[in-house]
This record gives C-alpha cells, structure tokens and sequence, in this order.
C-alpha cells in the first residue's frame, strides 16, 4: 500500500483521481453490484451513472464499463416474452456510453476494446406495417456476437444477427450486420471487409467486399 501511494504522488493531480476513483468503483461493483448480476468473476469495475438489467447480465474477470453505459436486457415487448443474456467476458473494456439493448443473446469475448458511444443490439423493429406505429409493431432479434482480441471503433453501430470473428478491428462510425471471419478490418455504411491477414503471406491484404484477397 505504501508503494501504490508514492507511485501515485508522482502521478499527475487527475491521474490520482482517476486512479482511485476506478478502486472506489471496483470495490463497490465487487461487494454491490455483482450482488444482482447473473454471473460475476473478479476485479471488475462498473462506472455510474449507468442503467443496467443485472439479472441478465454476465461479467468474467477484470472487466472495466466506463460511465453513461445502458445495458439493458429487454424482457417483454407488444405482448412477447424474451429471456436476454449479456456476456462481457475476460477483460473487456468499454468506453463512456455504451447503447446495448438485448432481448435474445450479446457476446463479447475476450481483451476486446469498445471505444466510445457504441451502440450493440439484437432487436429490430419492423416498419411493414404502416397502419401501426413502429415503436408499437413486434420486435425481431437475431443473436450479435463479437470475437476475442476485437477493438470496435467510436460511434460504431452493431446491428442484430451480427458475428464478428476473433482480432477484427470495426472503424469508426461503421453501421455493421452480417458475419465477418477472423482477422478481418470492417469499415463503412454499411460495414464491409477491406483487409484480412493471410497466414500464407504474413500480411495484411486488401481483400474485395466478400473477404477474397485482390493483391
């Protein structure tokens, strides 16, 4: 303990702050929060303000959720029951305002990184019918899973029915939907593979929108 308070009187002012503003918080998701979470591992941090269905939500180890998160399982709508799950698993880290709504499943594996003001769902409202307002008519979800060693870039959309394989890295402001292999760099609206690494060559090569290497 001592060691920790010389480091942190050489850190700058804010730096302190911060430091033990993330030990408060770890220390109140650990003997709080994870009271009402589906599942809890170890040394998680969750930050307020946030709004949160604990019951729903899965946490392994070492998780940090930044401040302004809604991470919300959606139980009934328009008259349907659903039975969410949401799964951070080890290490992951977010970024202030996470917009995650789930009534089916969400996945996020391992040492994945989620900048800032992502937005991840498995629901979509339909629109077909036009005598009833969309926000009325019945949601469709499709499962969104996202792979190991991925970094989602800022203001990314992550739409249902979305698998992202394992080190892919998503650009920033990218509206993706569609199942994406490992190793891939996902860009655009909508979202399209441009780079993928071949074993063969040890590099990363532009690929056409399919994923088939061009160079």
């Amino acid at each position: 303990m001592a060691n920790l308070r010389s480091i942190m009187k050489k850190e700058p002012y804010y730096r302190r702050v911060q430091r033990w503003k993330t030990m408060w918080y770890g220390q109140k998701t650990k003997w709080w929060y994870s009271r009402f979470l589906k599942g809890c591992g170890n040394n998680n941090v969750i930050m307020p303000p946030f709004f949160i269905s604990p019951e729903h939500v899965i946490l392994g180890n070492q998780v940090l959720i930044f401040d302004y998160a809604r991470i919300e399982g959606v139980t009934q709508y328009e008259g349907a029951i659903y039975d969410p799950l949401i799964v951070f698993h080890d290490r992951v880290q977010v970024q202030q305002g996470l917009y995650l709504t789930c009534a089916t499943r969400i996945e996020i594996g391992e040492d994945t990184a989620i900048a800032a003001n992502v937005t991840i769902t498995d629901i979509h409202h339909p629109y077909e019918t036009i005598d009833l307002p969309i926000e009325r008519q019945p949601i469709v979800t499709e499962a969104v899973s996202i792979g190991d060693g991925c970094k989602i870039y800022n203001n990314a959309v992550i739409l249902p029915g979305t698998h992202i394989g394992k080190h892919c890295t998503v650009g920033a402001n990218s509206v993706v939907k569609g199942i994406f292999p490992d190793f891939s760099v996902i860009v655009g609206a909508p979202a399209r593979i441009v780079k993928r690494y071949s074993f063969e060559k040890e590099a990363w090569l532009r690929t056409d929108n399919k994923g088939n290497f061009i160079d």
